[in-house]
């Protein structure tokens, strides 16, 4: 099996022991981790459906109201599950000569909200332009400076605030699913989206059988509950893995893949509960540097690699995700996302704009990048 094939060490070589990769080197210590194990991935996608069936199954059967409830959140949870596994089929990082996964990856994409066509073009553009300053909100959270937002004009300064509030994110399910997967990308180019519209549609429809056949609680427990749960942390942690306190961002004229990786994207701590049902997505940084490792090689890979485990973590503790949440811009001087209005975060913004030595610039871990590569096709397609 291909799982044989590969040979790692069983144990992370310390930092101060080997020489740090970066660059070219480092895509390619990493790649033989980007293999499909065929009997693993349909093990995962099947296992994950079965029991996604079975919750489903839970919320409409006459059970009390506690256990229809508690199967109502567990699709949730499943739902998200499967929306990576989804994604990693997108990528082509599992199954990615399976005609039989495409057909089946495809409409679940259309059942949840984020049909192929939008997803694909979308998520490529954002991992190809993930970090830079300009062009990193097609597919993500949108970016401004703090001098960007404050020349902007008040419309759509309202907009961008919108578009990254907390509750704009909790209400993923409406805004950034219903709306900004299927509503607008149709309106805007309808030739190219139409499965946008088939989506939007399915899912009215569905909520419309439900409700008429099976009533207004299997209406809630059924469709509007574990939407809501899957489509607000999968929102979040999309938001997280590229908006937290030590986040980098940069111009082109600064940009590489590795660095946008290891700089831009975050290491999300999370128990062995939440990474199972996330399938291991808490590993973005790993995911960036190289989006055809399947999602349960990830942890393989970090472990195996001494140059991704230094690397800039987050977590899904409350205060953590406040500090996240409250970003607002990226401060240019002081080269860190900040929040409104901080009188504080001022104070060290004039501080940083007074005159220093440039120091040359420095990849993660503080080694010259090598090499640039200026998409993430350039490397993985090779």
């Amino acid at each position: 099996m291909a799982d044989e094939l590969i040979r790692v060490p069983s144990e992370a070589v310390p930092l101060s022991t080997m020489r740090i990769r970066t660059g070219k080197e480092l895509l390619l210590a990493i790649k033989p981790y980007a293999v499909d194990s065929t009997a693993r991935s349909w093990w995962h996608l099947l296992s994950t459906a079965l029991l996604l069936a079975a919750a489903f199954s839970g919320t409409v059967i006459n059970f009390h109201w506690a256990v229809s409830l508690a199967c109502s959140i567990a699709a949730g949870l499943l739902m998200l599950r499967m929306f990576v596994i989804y994604h990693d089929q997108q990528h082509h990082a599992i199954l990615p000569r399976s005609r039989v996964a495409e057909v089946l990856m495809r409409i679940y994409g259309i059942l949840t909200l984020s049909p192929s066509s939008i997803w694909r073009s979308s998520h490529n553009h954002h991992h190809s332009h993930n970090s830079k300053l300009r062009g990193a909100h097609i597919g993500s959270f949108p970016i401004m400076t703090r001098d960007q937002f404050e020349k902007t004009p008040g419309g759509r300064r309202f907009k961008y605030l919108f578009m990254r509030h907390p509750l704009t994110i909790l209400c993923g399910y409406v805004f950034i699913f219903l709306f900004g997967m299927c509503v607008y990308p149709f309106f805007n180019s309808p030739s190219k989206h139409y499965d946008s519209l088939i989506a939007f549609v399915v899912h009215v429809a569905l909520a419309t059988l439900v409700g008429v056949l099976l009533g207004t609680q299997a209406l809630f427990l059924t469709m509007l509950v574990p939407f809501f749960i899957a489509m607000a942390i999968g929102s979040y942690l999309f938001y997280a893995q590229h908006n937290f306190p030590d986040v980098a961002f940069s111009d082109s004229a600064g940009w590489t893949y590795e660095k946008a990786a290891l700089t831009s994207s975050s290491f999300m701590k999370m128990n062995g509960i939440m990474a199972w049902f996330t399938a291991n997505i808490g590993y973005h940084h790993v995911h960036h540097l190289n989006s055809r490792i399947p999602f349960y090689r990830l942890p393989e890979a970090m472990k195996a690699l001494p140059e991704l485990q230094d690397v800039k973590t987050t977590s899904l503790r409350p205060a953590d995700v406040w500090r996240c949440l409250r970003l607002k811009v990226w401060d240019v001087p002081g080269q860190r996302m900040v929040g409104l209005g901080s009188a504080e975060e001022r104070s060290q913004s004039r501080q940083s704009d007074l005159p220093m030595k440039q120091a040359p610039e420095v990849n993660r871990v503080g080694t010259p990048a090598l090499q640039r590569l200026q998409t993430a096709q350039e490397f993985e397609e090779s």
